[in-house]
């Protein structure tokens, strides 16, 4: 594997969301991830069709392991794969990995330098640690969810990117990586505690710091990049498709108004809230004239800070996207590539997700089990 985390072996607990979205970003950077996947019945029923077919993106770039966990042999098996990885990954409610005999403290006694990754909604601890929720229900309780969305609506869901992805995922990534690095020179493992709470209201650090200082109000679409300014926002064009426009600084602003057309004496009061709405109405009318590739042909490419608002199936097709090789395709499936971009050490995809259990054998005796072993646990029906 090529990427800057070649040679970094990864257990990865399988399960939704977040927990995959970490090992696919390691895996991407060229660590060797293992996904441990709960061994089912064929053709068991499962909530999301996409799991274990190539259009699973996040779980590209790892072989999989499927073991009977309620088996004890099977429990003992993934204990001697951590037992030789750098890291282990799960995201499971709290107690889950310990009544599997899989917790923090019997992995690290088998492993004193393991990173050992955990991300949940709540937490490990505090009240709700051990109630359920979704992404919405943890950037609800940061403050973030209130801010987000029109001022006559309900507060809008930002899909469920900014808890599970933003606030959870990467922040364990990022623990995990700060960990491997610690433990280089101490050669301690540690456990990394990823709450989508804690790592949500990080990403809301300048919003808390505008309000703290006043420069921030506590309604929607009534500040600088929530849709309240009018040089900050989203328009719909003749053809019912949108442009963005986010002109904050005075020159771009300048240059927007020159190439829009808008020469109201109005729009020299930009940093004015009491005339956003006004001058929102206002811009949305000039948009409003012409197609949004219209507006492409005149201001993308230029200091007016704008950008075309593109649907999942243009995005790939954009001249930018496409010369930066942005999105992939793998197996006939487009997805976004690895990112961030490396001068050394680049980044390679490996190939379409896996089916749980398709490397099951060939895992096991990479990591030391002899053709025997392979053969009785299977005979039992642990792997």
């Amino acid at each position: 594997m090529a990427g800057p985390l070649a040679g970094i072996k990864v257990i990865e607990m399988a399960g939704l969301g977040p927990c995959p979205f970490a090992a696919m970003m390691l895996a991407d950077m060229g660590a060797q991830v293992i996904r441990i996947e709960r061994k089912s019945a064929p053709g068991a029923a499962t909530p999301f069709p996409m799991l274990g077919t190539k259009y699973d993106v996040l779980a590209r770039g790892r072989r999989s392991l499927a073991l009977d966990l309620k088996q004890t042999a099977a429990q003992a098996v993934a204990l001697d794969l951590i037992a030789q990885a750098d890291a282990v990954l799960e995201g499971f409610r709290p107690g889950v990995m310990e009544r599997l005999g899989l917790g923090p403290d019997a992995c690290l006694a088998r492993n004193a330098a393991l990173v050992y990754g955990r991300v949940t909604g709540w937490g490990q601890s505090g009240p709700l640690a051990q109630a359920a929720g979704h992404d919405i229900n943890y950037i609800a309780l940061t403050g973030m969810l209130h801010a987000m969305g029109r001022a006559a609506a309900p507060p809008a869901p930002p899909l469920n990117l900014v808890g599970d992805f933003g606030g959870g995922a990467m922040m364990l990534a990022f623990g995990v990586v700060c960990a491997l690095l610690e433990a280089r020179g101490s050669g301690k493992g540690q456990v990394i505690d990823a709450a989508m709470t804690d790592g949500a209201a990080l990403l809301g650090a300048m919003m808390y710091g505008l309000r703290a200082q006043g420069g921030w109000s506590g309604g929607r679409e009534a500040n600088l990049l929530d849709g309240g300014a009018h040089f900050y926002d989203t328009y719909a064009c003749a053809d019912g498709k949108f442009v963005s426009v986010g002109a904050i600084e005075p020159q771009f602003y300048a240059l927007l108004r020159k190439l829009t057309g808008a020469e109201d004496p109005a729009f020299d009061a930009q940093m004015e809230p009491a005339g956003w709405p006004e001058l929102s109405d206002k811009l949305a009318a000039l948009f409003a004239r012409r197609t949004r590739d219209e507006w492409c042909a005149l201001l993308e490419g230029t200091d007016a800070c704008f950008a075309p608002v593109l649907d999942l199936d243009e995005a790939p097709r954009h001249a930018h996207n496409a010369a930066r090789a942005t999105f992939v395709e793998v197996d006939g499936v487009m997805q976004p590539a690895p990112a961030p971009r490396f001068s050394r050490t680049v980044p390679e995809l490996s190939g379409a997700p896996a089916w749980p259990g398709q490397h099951s054998a060939a895992v096991l005796k990479d990591w030391g089990w002899d053709d025997d072993a392979i053969a009785g646990l299977a005979a039992h029906g642990v792997i």
